[in-house]
């Protein structure tokens, strides 16, 4: 494989994104709806607090990825746009907007994500199970997808989400081992593997996710995919790094859609069931399609 990324700069003079980076407006009638929805039951969703640039296209068709516990995150992760500092308490009423939203807006296949609540005894893994058994009873035609954190290596809290038993559990690996202290700070490279090899050994159906262009090496980036691949995750989306504010870390380069083609076709033949890999992808995008 030849490096065909598109180098960028760490300084603050502002690097065009490339062609293959641009996305639409949201408009549309189902976005309209959605977005109320959201304002009108005061849900949070990562499509906003990460400023997905999938948000117009997954809106415009009448799903979001919703995020319990709150907005505000106990870790500093340095690429992420959700906001860091002291959560408001749980509430213990969420699981039932969250039900109750999802059942309003039909969604057939539900994505769930949080923020990290280290604060918290259980990591928040209670609100968890009471969000996925809410949404089975008041949508029981609803699949999910949940995206969990570490839970700090607290594994019984992570048996909460066994116990729930969505049909998909995702958790991202995020980058490479080498850059793991410096974009995920609080977080361990080795733990997010051994969440992910919990999960598989409970019976789950497995998921993670890798940024590009963060400053690993190509070598590294395989060698990524292999770790995934030893635990027996089942699917995996490769995207592309985005700096959301001056603030986060710096693009250290674009990768072409066609270096990440080359990464989907390595990961596929070290036996991956199902890959989403470009510029664009993010751990949510397509993700009904990830129930096979």
């Amino acid at each position: 494989m030849s490096d065909t990324s598109t180098p960028a700069t760490t300084t603050n003079t502002r690097v065009p994104k490339p062609k293959w980076l641009r996305v639409k407006l949201p408009t549309g009638e189902n976005y309209r709806k959605v977005r109320g929805l959201v304002d009108q039951h005061k849900l949070h969703t990562i499509c906003e607090s990460g400023n997905c640039p999938n948000m117009g296209e997954c809106w415009g068709e009448g799903t979001a990825t919703f995020m319990i516990l709150g907005n505000i995150c106990t870790r500093s992760c340095g690429f992420c746009a959700v906001a860091t500092g002291r959560p408001l308490a749980a509430d213990p009423q969420e699981p039932e907007r969250v039900a109750e939203s999802i059942r309003l807006m039909g969604v057939k296949h539900a994505v769930i994500t949080s923020v990290d609540r280290d604060d918290l005894p259980d990591g928040g893994s209670t609100i968890w199970f009471n969000t996925v058994a809410a949404v089975r009873r008041v949508s029981p035609g609803t699949t999910m997808e949940t995206l969990i954190p570490d839970f700090a290596g607290k594994w019984e809290n992570l048996q909460r989400i066994i116990e729930a038993a969505p049909e998909v559990v995702s958790h991202n690996l995020e980058t490479v081992r080498r850059l793991t202290k410096q974009v995920r700070i609080q977080a361990k490279y080795d733990r997010s593997l051994e969440a992910l090899l919990r999960l598989k050994q409970g019976g789950m159906r497995t998921k993670s996710g890798v940024m590009l262009g963060l400053g690993e090496t190509e070598e590294e980036i395989l060698e990524t995919i292999d770790d995934l691949a030893s635990v027996d995750v089942d699917i995996l989306t490769l995207g592309q790094y985005l700096q959301p504010t001056p603030k986060h870390l710096p693009v250290a380069s674009f990768i072409t859609p066609e270096k990440f083609a080359e990464y989907k076709e390595y990961a596929l033949s070290k036996g991956f069931r199902y890959v989403e890999s470009g510029p664009l992808v993010r751990s949510s995008y397509h993700a009904e399609k990830h129930l096979f």
